[in-house]
């Protein structure tokens, strides 16, 4: 795939529902728990989750957002959980509208906003994981969500992204599902309490 996925929206659409499912999951005495993402607890994770939905809500609304680095750790919510619900509502109900700009520029560069739709749900998937991983659920990504992200995940992650954003990549088996197999090109070991990946 040389181009941005013509299923963005769906994607971006099939992460949210995901994670807003592992969202019912946290607790206020989770909120310490170590995450897959090393060196966060859950309450981390869900600020950095509030920050990726409100740099995605940005970009469809204006078309920019500021550079990644800026909005990562963009403020802490007194209900990260109930932010996180509103603000996934939100950017439901825009992609249903299909409204929104073609290009988005990010920082000092434009990019399709496709492109930035499926960044988003790749990201927002496997946090949704992550969140369930931290509450001790085992969630599995469904099977043709999983193949998909896996295969888009080429044209979104590359040795750039690492270590900063993910985690080098993780050994598979034979046999290995298109979940476990995402998650280990994430740096994410599925079969493990707490996997290795970085916060992407």
């Amino acid at each position: 795939m040389t181009g941005p996925p013509a299923d963005a929206a769906e994607l971006l659409e099939r992460a949210l529902g995901y994670t807003t499912v592992s969202l019912g999951l946290v607790r206020p005495d989770l909120l310490s728990r170590p995450t897959p993402c090393a060196g966060w607890d859950l309450g981390a994770l869900l600020r950095h989750l509030n920050d990726s939905l409100l740099t995605l809500l940005e970009a469809t609304d204006t078309g920019r957002v500021a550079a990644p680095a800026a909005v990562v750790m963009a403020g802490a919510d007194a209900d990260p959980v109930g932010t996180l619900r509103w603000r996934a509502r939100t950017l439901l109900a825009r992609c249903a509208a299909g409204s929104g700009p073609d290009v988005v520029g990010v920082g000092g560069r434009w990019l399709a906003a496709r492109t930035v739709a499926a960044t988003g749900a790749l990201e927002i998937a496997v946090h949704g994981w992550d969140v369930a991983r931290a509450c001790g659920a085992d969630r599995p990504l469904p099977p043709s969500f999983a193949r998909r992200l896996l295969e888009v995940s080429s044209l979104l992650v590359d040795d750039v992204d690492r270590p900063a954003r993910f985690a080098p990549p993780l050994s598979v088996r034979d046999g290995d599902g298109a979940d476990v197999r995402l998650l280990a090109f994430l740096g994410r070991a599925a079969a493990q309490g707490v996997a290795r990946g970085s916060l992407a």
